[in-house]
């Protein structure tokens, strides 16, 4: 039986384990950079040793580079400040002069995570690369094309590819904890390294908690599978 009473409690703190933290940030109603109208968000998941973020450009038809996302700064609880890229994804578009685009493949965002002077990580493609492509565009307008997207969109060829709508990516940190959240962050537009930021606030957050039917149905497994074994090896001795 205490054995059984082990393993339970095992199971237990890898139960407790097995949650996440996630809260999403957006731009406020009626931002903009003065190159036009941004609408953006971010979600932040936390679980044990990693954070991962989507990141996403929400502005409809936009007109101008200066409406699509280049950066993301954030700053996580607990003081921390490092953290290493362990993944990103996003799918590219190229948009072309009559605002038609064409879809290419999902792959790296080709973006780097930094240091920020001031405390805090950021997300950059400015400082890459790949920069000043791969920013994060948001969807067409009616008809699937671009019909606002000026000079500086359509048909640019250093601004394009962009990437479509959502990049996400994945941070590791053996700090990072289920517990750990985002306390702030700040998005950046255009091609201009730290030229136009908004201010993300709060509008969701959540536990993320396991889910009960399987923590029901592993606790039963665990507990009649070690019974079984404490009554085969009672049944052994006896014999």
């Amino acid at each position: 039986m205490r054995k059984i009473l082990g393993l339970c409690l095992l199971f237990s703190a890898f139960a407790a384990e097995s949650r996440a933290t996630s809260i999403t940030f957006a731009t406020p109603s009626g931002s903009n950079t003065g190159g036009g109208p941004v609408n953006s968000q971010a979600t932040f998941t936390t679980s044990t040793g990693q954070l991962s973020i989507m990141l996403t450009d929400l502005q409809a038809n936009p007109t101008d580079v200066a409406e699509l996302i280049s950066d993301l700064q954030f700053v996580m609880s607990g003081g921390i400040t490092t953290g290493t890229l362990s993944s990103s994804s996003g799918q590219f578009l190229t948009v072309l002069g009559d605002g038609t685009f064409t879809l290419d493949g999902t792959t790296s965002t080709g973006w780097a995570l930094n240091q920020n002077v001031g405390g805090g990580l950021q997300l950059d493609v400015l400082g890459t690369p790949i920069g000043p492509a791969g920013l994060i565009i948001g969807p067409p307008g009616p008809g699937g094309v671009y019909t606002n997207a000026n000079g500086s969109i359509a048909g640019n060829g250093p601004h394009n590819p962009f990437i479509n709508q959502t990049a996400t990516f994945v941070i590791t940190n053996p700090a990072i904890t289920a517990s750990t959240t985002v306390n702030s962050a700040i998005f950046s537009y255009g091609t201009t390294e730290g030229g136009a930021l908004v201010p993300g606030v709060p509008v969701a957050s959540t536990v993320i908690p396991e889910p009960p039917t399987f923590v029901l149905m592993a606790g039963a497994l665990l507990f009649f599978g070690a019974l079984a074994q404490t009554r085969k090896s009672a049944a052994s001795r006896s014999s």
